[in-house]
């Protein structure tokens, strides 16, 4: 088995809070960025928000335990065993495997918490504050919601951890232990700490006076990214296994591939040599040649050493790089789940012949040789695209997405 079924998904986002809700609203082009009262007093008090996030009303009687992260997870995963119309009372529950990736965990209950303890009330704080936050609950809410007992994973490759999270998923499937993988990422960094941190560190944008115009990847103008938050989870198939229920895919994954740059704790490689290296290697695990890709569905943050890095990337594997794309010019940074969404948005694109375009992208930066999608979507007839995701630590996670 050289590749694997993609027979649903689902997607929470600043854009919308469903796959199809989100997808609308990036064929438009316009940015969901503005003013977060979160963030407020903050040097940069901006973030993409996800619209009408009412847990309670959304995921129901559970939500009362579950931190934002873990609650946007669980929506998405509904949306993508929906999708995939998969009854969970009627498959194996112990082949069924659930990855999910998360890049900074969650920080909402913390402060509260660390608050009652610099008041020297320990015994005041939540015994749920663990529970609720650390990095596993989105994976493990997935499981109890749906009844999945195989592998449940929860991987963290800061930027890069929602790619890996498929990746992974797929070597499940590959290896035999799973016949279904519920995989993806969550994630919501709306908080002072993370918020205050890519601000010290330089990689958020400064125009907090124009929310809507701050992320501008790949352009000659662009200054940062903004924060964001959301969740993406597709439902992995064995292709036998999705034959038998009489299903046809959306896409497959054919290939997949990850590295380390071992180069610094934060700036990627300047001539972006990891991210090419893992490029090279998923196109080779998918038996594809540059050629044959149609669409780059790229990690562009806005930052400049991100983008210079990524675009001399494409540019070394692709003699002639394919059309461009980057959802965080209208959806922000979602840090772990930014890899999930946009892979999910790749299939989407594969399947309606359509690349979103990139908001805000106006002129692009000199030293950057890609074709960017701007202004408007572009229709395609591509058969094979690649999601490329990139983090802190130098982390790469490349996937080759086709429709055969």
């Amino acid at each position: 088995m050289t590749r694997v079924a993609i027979t649903g998904l689902g997607i929470v986002s600043p854009a919308g809070l469903d796959a199809a809700g989100t997808w609308q609203t990036l064929l438009q082009g316009t940015s969901t960025a503005r003013r977060d009262e979160h963030l407020a007093g903050l040097p940069v008090d901006i973030s993409c928000q996800v619209p009408d996030f009412d847990a309670r009303r959304l995921v129901g009687p559970s939500a009362w335990r579950l931190d934002r992260f873990t609650a946007m997870g669980l929506l998405a995963a509904r949306e993508a065993l929906a999708d995939a119309r998969l009854d969970p009372r009627t498959w194996e529950p112990l082949r069924v495997g659930v990855v999910i990736g998360s890049g900074t965990a969650s920080m909402e209950r913390y402060d509260r918490e660390f608050a009652k303890l610099a008041d020297n009330r320990p015994l005041d704080i939540s015994p749920l504050a663990i529970p609720r936050s650390v990095p596993n609950m989105s994976a493990a809410e997935i499981g109890l919601d749906t009844g999945a007992r195989g592998p449940n994973l929860t991987v963290s490759t800061a930027c890069a951890s929602g790619a890996t999270a498929i990746g992974i998923a797929r070597d499940l499937l590959r290896a035999g232990t799973c016949d279904i993988v519920l995989a993806g990422g969550a994630e919501s960094v709306r908080h002072p700490i993370p918020a205050a941190c890519f601000h010290r560190m330089g990689a958020l944008s400064q125009r907090t006076d124009d929310p809507a115009r701050a992320s501008r990847p790949f352009d000659s103008a662009r200054d940062g990214f903004v924060l964001s938050e959301g969740a993406a989870v597709l439902v992995l198939e064995r292709p036998d296994h999705a034959r038998a229920r009489g299903l046809w895919p959306r896409a497959y994954l054919a290939g997949y591939a990850a590295t380390c740059d071992a180069h610094h704790y934060a700036a990627p490689h300047p001539q972006g040599q990891g991210a090419a290296e893992a490029l090279t290697a998923a196109l080779a695990d998918a038996a594809l040649e540059p050629a044959d890709i149609g669409h780059v569905n790229a990690h562009g943050t806005a930052t400049r050493l991100n983008d210079l890095a990524e675009a001399r990337a494409l540019t070394t594997v692709f003699t002639a790089p394919p059309p461009v794309t980057s959802l965080k010019g209208a959806i922000g940074h979602a840090i772990g789940a930014a890899g999930a969404i946009e892979a999910a948005v790749t299939v989407l694109t594969l399947q309606h012949g359509l690349i979103p375009p990139t908001a805000n992208h106006e002129d692009t930066a000199l030293d950057i040789d890609l074709d960017i999608v701007a202004k408007a979507p572009r229709t395609t007839r591509a058969t094979a695209a690649v999601s490329t995701s990139y983090g802190f630590g130098g982390q790469n996670a490349a996937l080759v997405l086709t429709t055969c």
